[in-house]
C-alpha cells in the first residue's frame, strides 16, 4: 500500500469515527470520549485536509454539524443554520484568527472591537418567535434541521413564553445553551454521568412532565433569523433581550482591545472552577454585526467567532482517605478518595497520587484541601495542597511496603536512569492475586485479545462471586458455571491461563 492509500484509510476511518462521536455526544449525549480527545480528532482532521488537497474528493469536515436528529421528535428545519464553532488552543491560534479577519476585511492598524462569552458545556437550542409569542422550540439536531422539543424547552420556567414589548421584531431566532447547575446535579447525580448528560437527556424526554422535574436553566447567546433586524452589535442583542426577561451569562463583556483577550481568557480560567456551571472555554465574537456580515460564514462555521478553549480544568476538594491499588505489573499505585466535585463536566470522586515519591514529595496527607485537575481532560490527579487549610493535627502518610496480597514490595533500580525507580512493585509477580485479576483483566480487553463477551467488567464480577480460582503456578483457570464446555488456552510471554466454561 503506497503512502497516498494510507492517508486516505486513515482520513476515512477518522472521519468515520468523528461520525460516531457526533451521534454520541449530540444526538445521545452520552459521549465516549472526553472533550480534550474529540477536539484533538477534529483538529487531526483538518489538518490532514490542509495538508493534502486530495482529500476533499472524499468528503470534509466541514460538512459535519451536529449530529442528524432522532425519530423520537418531529423533525423541524431551522429558519437558519446553527453552526458550529472553530476552536483556539492556545494564543497563536487567537493571533491567526484577528489576522485572517483583518485580511479579509481589508484593516490594517484598525482595532476591533471583540465581544466574549463564556462557552457553557450544556444543550445548544433555538427558541423562534412570532410577533413576541413563543411558537417553536428546536434542538441543534444536525445544524440544518432540528427536533421539536417545544414542550419541553417550556418547563422551563425563565424561558419568556411572550415578549411583553412594542419593539420586538415580528420574527426572532433566540439561540441558548440549556444547561445544570452544579449544585443542583449533586440531587440528581446517582441518574446521570454528568450534568450535560442530564440536561441533554431531560430535553430529549417524552413526556415532559418528566423533563419539568429536572432542574434546566439556560442562557441565551445569540439570535439566527430576525425580521426586521433592530440589533447592531452582538452586546445591543444581549442589552435588549436581557431587558425582555431573557437570562444571559453575566461573565459576557466586550474585550475594547486585541491585546487584552489573552488576559481575559487566562482571569475567567482562573475562576471557572467557583461558578455553578461548566464552561470550557470562551468564544470571541466580532461586536459589530455589520462586520459580521461581511464576513459571512464557512459551510459550518463562522467567521466572526471562534471558542477559544480552557487548559484541563482544576478545582477544589478534600481527600477523604488514600488507598493502593495493584497494576497488571505488581505496581502499586496510590489512589486519594475525594469529595465528589465537577471537573471539566465528570463528577470526580478518585484522584491519583502516581506513586510514593509524588506523595512525599507534595507532602499529601488525608484530610488536606487539594486543587486537582484532569491531566489531559482525561485522568484525575492532584496538582497541589492547599498547606494553609490543613488541620494542625493531621499526620504524614505513611506509605504502605506491603501489597493488597500481604507480599513484601520493592523498588527495581533502573540501569540507565542509575537511580532507584519510583514505583513499588509486588515481588510476587503474578502469583499474586491482585496482579493476576489485572492481567486478566487486560489479556480479555479490547488492547489485547479481545474476546467477545468476556469484557474487564466480567472478569471483576466472577473474580467478586469467587468464579475465577488460582492454582499459583502460572497458571489461572475461570470456572463459569454452563451446561456447555468451551475451552481456550492462551499463552503470553509472562501469562498462561485456560478458560473452561
Amino acid at each position: 500500500m503506497n503512502d497516498k492509500n494510507k492517508i486516505v484509510n486513515q482520513y476515512k476511518k477518522d472521519l468515520e469515527n468523528l461520525k460516531i462521536h457526533n451521534k454520541n455526544y449530540f444526538t445521545d449525549d452520552k459521549p465516549k470520549i472526553p472533550d480534550f480527545e474529540y477536539d484533538k480528532l477534529k483538529k487531526k482532521i483538518l489538518e490532514l485536509e490542509k495538508k493534502y488537497s486530495f482529500l476533499k474528493k472524499i468528503g470534509s469536515i466541514t460538512s459535519f454539524v451536529g449530529a442528524p436528529p432522532s425519530n423520537k421528535f418531529k423533525k423541524i428545519k431551522h429558519l437558519l443554520p446553527m453552526l458550529s464553532l472553530s476552536n483556539a488552543f492556545e494564543k497563536k491560534d487567537i493571533t491567526d484568527f484577528l489576522k485572517k479577519i483583518k485580511n479579509f476585511l481589508n484593516y490594517k492598524d484598525e482595532n476591533i472591537e471583540i465581544f466574549s462569552e463564556p462557552k457553557i458545556d450544556g444543550i445548544s437550542a433555538t427558541l423562534i418567535y412570532e410577533k413576541g409569542f413563543l411558537i417553536k422550540g428546536l434542538s441543534r439536531g444536525d445544524g440544518t434541521t432540528g427536533e421539536d422539543i417545544l414542550d419541553n424547552l417550556k418547563t422551563i420556567s425563565s424561558i419568556p413564553k411572550k415578549i411583553n414589548s412594542k419593539e420586538i421584531p415580528s420574527l426572532m431566532e433566540i439561540r441558548c445553551e440549556i444547561y445544570i447547575g452544579k449544585k443542583d446535579f449533586t440531587k440528581i447525580k446517582d441518574q446521570f454521568a454528568n450534568p450535560r448528560n442530564a440536561a441533554g437527556g431531560s430535553l430529549r424526554q417524552k413526556d415532559s412532565k418528566e423533563t419539568s422535574k429536572i432542574p434546566l436553566q439556560y442562557f441565551a447567546y445569540g439570535f439566527g433569523a430576525v425580521q426586521p433586524m433592530i440589533f447592531k452589535k452582538q452586546s445591543d442583542f444581549l442589552k435588549k433581550v436581557s431587558q425582555w426577561g431573557f437570562k444571559v451569562n453575566p461573565l459576557s463583556q466586550i474585550i475594547d482591545s486585541e491585546g487584552k483577550i489573552e488576559n481575559h481568557h487566562k482571569k475567567i480560567d482562573l475562576i471557572r472552577s467557583s461558578l455553578d456551571y461548566d464552561v470550557d472555554g470562551l468564544v470571541f465574537k466580532i461586536n459589530d454585526l455589520s462586520l459580521q456580515k461581511r464576513l459571512g460564514n464557512t459551510s459550518n462555521s463562522p467567521r466572526w467567532a471562534i471558542a477559544y478553549k480552557f487548559s484541563a480544568e482544576k478545582a477544589i476538594t478534600k481527600i477523604k482517605d488514600i488507598i493502593i491499588q495493584v497494576g497488571r505489573t505488581g505496581a502499586i499505585t496510590p489512589v486519594a478518595k475525594v469529595e465528589p466535585v465537577t471537573v471539566g463536566g465528570v463528577v470526580v470522586s478518585n484522584a491519583t497520587l502516581h506513586n510514593e515519591d509524588e506523595i512525599d514529595r507534595k507532602d499529601i496527607r488525608v484530610g488536606d484541601t487539594i486543587k486537582i485537575q484532569r491531566a489531559g481532560d482525561v485522568i484525575p490527579q492532584v496538582v497541589s495542597v492547599e498547606i494553609s487549610k490543613r488541620n494542625t493535627k493531621s499526620k504524614k502518610f505513611i506509605f504502605p511496603i506491603k501489597c493488597l496480597c500481604g507480599a513484601v514490595t520493592k523498588k527495581d533500580f533502573s540501569k540507565s536512569a542509575k537511580k532507584q525507580d519510583s514505583v513499588r512493585r509486588c515481588i510476587k509477580g503474578y502469583n499474586c492475586k491482585f496482579t493476576a485479576k489485572e492481567k486478566l483483566k487486560h489479556i480479555v480487553s479490547k488492547e489485547a485479545f479481545n474476546i467477545d463477551g468476556l469484557g474487564k467488567k466480567v472478569i471483576e464480577q466472577f473474580w467478586d462471586l469467587n468464579l475465577i480460582n488460582f492454582n499459583f503456578q502460572n497458571t489461572s483457570t475461570i470456572f463459569l458455571p454452563s451446561p456447555s464446555i468451551l475451552k481456550a488456552s492462551f499463552e503470553t510471554k509472562c501469562f498462561n491461563f485456560s478458560i473452561e466454561i
